[in-house]
């Protein structure tokens, strides 16, 4: 049984310390987390686009080999950190360069993600040693994914700086390498940019990393919604594998956890406490976010022939149960509609890929967890807030006595964070 420990939550958290361009004139910091969110986010979008004439087993395959291949880069790019990209890719070039650059990485790696299970391990293990172009069609969606999330970051500084005369190449290198990858659906649209429905969409979703969380309180790391909801993605992940979640639960379970928030961008960080002072305050933002994403999410997507994104976006979103953390499973297999469902049924009956489950409750715990380990990383470094202190305080208490099912008791993980 996979064992999540305070390591792997603080590792996963430190991308918000990693910054991107840092030998670059730039207007905000960016940092290796948001760009990963963002990088996720497009990689959804090639994923279910070009699965979209596959089996069902097959499409879950594809979308297992997404999620952790995804997380598998993440974790490289954590330990190798500042190797400029140019010099990192010469050291591709070089197969004995490389494999020794990653088996330095696998030794550091190893005590973070072993206690998650021996099968998980030997999946990246053998990741990082495919030769370049040997990921499959999982490799080109993310490596796509990559371009984009890296090129809308630099059209951030590219104007910034007329004296760097590395930027012509870096641009062109960006157009180029996306053009390498037009034969997937999908990749033209983003290359078209806010001329087209998807465009529009993943420009929508990067806007998201200007959206500071807990905006009115000092914070060392500072932290974007959008790094959050890969946070939140990633923690849903493990925890999913821990539970015995199946592989289609827990692939909802990421992705959802990767837009829970996608309606901030329409209605700016609202915190729990506004949301929940006055009930029909917070049935009013509901109200008005599930206005705003019909508007300009859903409707513009349905029109410009991605329904079935739209679709799945509503189901992660919890549009027809009322609460993106409401648990759901379809009653009658892929014919029926969605339901909402209890944590039994989830552990037990709906735990089948068929029936396309995911969690609510275990979504709740990592928006949480989440929340604490940006509360608790603050007050490490040394910022004094008597809103963070009562952050972690309430979420100790909350948690002291929760456990999802027999392997996973929150309270014992909090208290393994001095």
């Amino acid at each position: 049984m996979p064992i999540i420990r305070k390591s792997l939550l603080q590792f996963i958290f430190s991308g918000t310390t990693m910054k991107r361009w840092n030998d670059k004139l730039r207007p905000v910091e960016l940092l290796e987390v948001d760009k990963q969110a963002h990088k996720m986010m497009t990689a959804w979008m090639l994923f279910m686009l070009n699965s979209r004439d596959m089996a069902p087993a097959a499409r879950r395959e594809l979308g297992d080999a997404v999620v952790e291949g995804g997380l598998f880069d993440y974790f490289y790019r954590l330990v190798i950190t500042d190797i400029k990209p140019p010099i990192f890719y010469k050291i591709k070039e070089n197969p004995e360069h490389h494999r020794q650059l990653t088996a330095w990485v696998l030794d550091q790696l190893e005590p973070l993600l072993l206690p998650v299970g021996r099968e998980f391990w030997d999946r990246f293990r053998a990741r990082l040693s495919l030769p370049p172009g040997g990921a499959g069609a999982a490799g080109r969606i993310l490596d796509a994914a990559h371009l984009y999330a890296s090129s809308w970051e630099f059209n951030l500084i590219k104007d910034l700086g007329p004296w760097d005369d590395e930027k012509a190449g870096i641009e062109q290198s960006f157009i180029d390498g996306l053009h390498r990858f037009s034969d997937l659906r999908g990749v033209d649209d983003l290359l078209a940019g806010p001329e087209s429905v998807l465009g529009r969409f993943a420009h929508l979703c990067g806007q998201l990393r200007f959206q500071t969380r807990w905006s009115q309180t000092p914070r060392i790391p500072e932290t974007s919604v959008l790094g959050h909801l890969f946070i939140v993605a990633a923690y849903a992940w493990f925890l999913s594998l821990s539970v015995g979640a199946c592989p289609a639960r827990r692939q909802n379970d990421f992705f959802a956890g990767l837009f829970h928030d996608l309606p901030e961008v329409l209605t700016r960080d609202i915190i729990s406490p506004v949301k929940k002072s006055v009930r029909p305050i917070g049935d009013l933002i509901r109200q008005y976010e599930d206005a705003e994403l019909a508007r300009r999410v859903y409707g513009p997507l349905e029109a410009g022939g991605f329904a079935d994104l739209a679709a799945r976006l509503g189901y992660f979103l919890g549009r027809e149960v009322g609460s993106e953390f409401q648990a759901m499973a379809l009653r009658d297999g892929a014919s029926g509609s969605p339901a909402p469902v209890t944590w039994e049924e989830l552990q037990g009956p709906a735990n089948r890929d068929d029936l396309d489950p995911k969690d609510g409750e275990l979504l709740k715990v990592c928006d949480s967890l989440a929340a604490f380990v940006e509360a608790y990383s603050a007050l490490r470094n040394g910022i004094s807030s008597d809103q963070l202190q009562q952050a972690v305080w309430r979420l100790r208490q909350q948690y002291q006595t929760y456990a999802l099912g027999d392997d996973l008791h929150v309270g014992a993980l909090l208290a393994d964070f001095d």
